[in-house]
């Protein structure tokens, strides 16, 4: 009994023993979280200028009676498309023929009489040669020739105005367009006490203007560019544009500039610039909204994926892993599209590693782990 108890007590004696030679539990921290990082891409990127315009038609005129009389026909349906010189509108021409005829008809006998007072006059003439004739009876003949002669000159510009009003008569599509509903009725007066009446409207649809504003800064900008390039200020007539619909993709509608205002507009400090496109299907509507790109030299530039761009308050950001492998948070200012790429116009260096995937793992001022990957060339647009 006394041997069960040495040899219990001891075991028990060693095992104190060896828990008091075990060392203590140390908190082993996680490794840093992988991130993968690519350089900024350089590349050369064709500039682009981004405004909001509006569209507006090269032409846009009221029809109107420049007669007065009765509304014949109307020989057009309300909002049809209608080629130069399509019948629109007819003002009874009956009463306009008629004038015409009479017209005529006065024409006629003031070159008869004409004729009459032409032969009295050489008669007259040489009867005053040969001494038979005295001077009033010549002198009346003159008279009698010099009067006939400016009433056919009267009666021919009273023919010439007949006609002009008989052809009012027929209201016609001065250019290719769109004609309005009508605002006027088969039978109804119009053009009374002289007063020309509105009868429709028609609108050019092809070609098309878009209107647009250039901010001062970007004037200037283009000024120094194209100073650089040795072009003038004419040079901007017949430049690319191009604009996209709101409910479009990109800018599939392509023209060219052709008006630049001579000035900047104190008032807005912005210049007033025009382009001119084809529109033949009439796709493009007077007073759309649009968006409007003008294309400019290609400049070597900084881009990053576009799904690595981060923003707060302070504005847009990229994550970036510095030497020691922490990670910063860099504020940047962003340039346009490059398909899946988007410009870096500052804060960027071309070898700054930017965390491209693994954004949430990735927190300013922590260590991470990153893999650098070689990030694709945009597309060149």
């Amino acid at each position: 009994m006394h041997r069960v108890r040495s040899q219990l007590w001891l075991a028990v004696a060693g095992l104190v023993v060896l828990t008091g030679c075990e060392e203590p539990n140390r908190y082993v921290p996680p490794p840093p979280p992988q991130v993968i990082v690519a350089n900024p891409v350089k590349q050369n990127v064709v500039g682009y200028l981004e405004e909001t315009g509006t569209l507006a038609a090269v032409n846009t005129v009221d029809l109107v009676a420049r007669i007065p009389g009765f509304v014949q026909a109307i020989q057009y349906r309300d909002g049809a498309l209608v080629k130069k010189g399509a019948p629109l509108f007819l003002i009874e021409p009956e009463p306009y023929k008629v004038k015409v005829d009479q017209a005529k008809a006065a024409e006629d006998a003031a070159k008869a009489a004409l004729v009459q007072s032409e032969a009295e006059f050489a008669r007259q003439a040489d009867l005053q040669k040969r001494g038979v004739s005295a001077q009033v009876n010549y002198d009346k003949a003159l008279a009698q020739r010099d009067t006939d002669r400016a009433n056919v000159e009267q009666a021919e510009a009273n023919t010439e105005l007949a006609v002009i009003n008989y052809g009012y008569t027929q209201v016609a599509a001065p250019f290719d367009g769109v004609v309005t509903a009508r605002e006027v009725s088969v039978g109804e007066y119009v053009g009374a006490n002289n007063t020309p009446t509105k009868l429709a409207t028609i609108v050019q649809l092809d070609p098309i203007y878009v209107n647009f504003n250039v901010s001062e800064q970007d004037v200037l900008r283009i000024r120094a560019e194209r100073a650089k390039r040795g072009e003038s200020s004419s040079d901007i007539l017949n430049y690319p544009v191009q604009i996209g619909l709101q409910t479009e993709n990109g800018f599939p509608h392509d023209g060219k500039l052709d008006y630049a205002a001579p000035s900047v507009s104190a008032g807005t400090g912005t210049l007033a610039v025009r382009g001119v496109l084809a529109n033949p299907k009439g796709v493009l509507l007077p007073g759309y909204f649009v968006r409007v790109r003008v294309p400019g030299p290609a400049r070597e530039s900084l881009l990053v994926p576009d799904a690595a761009l981060g923003s707060d308050q302070g504005g847009r950001y990229v994550l970036v892993v510095n030497a020691d492998n922490v990670v910063e948070q860099r504020k940047v200012e962003l340039g346009q599209h490059s398909g899946a790429m988007r410009v870096i116009l500052s804060g960027l260096n071309p070898d700054d590693r930017v965390v491209v995937d693994g954004l949430m793992r990735a927190i300013p001022g922590q260590k991470v782990d990153p893999k650098l990957q070689v990030a694709a060339a945009a597309p060149s647009k």
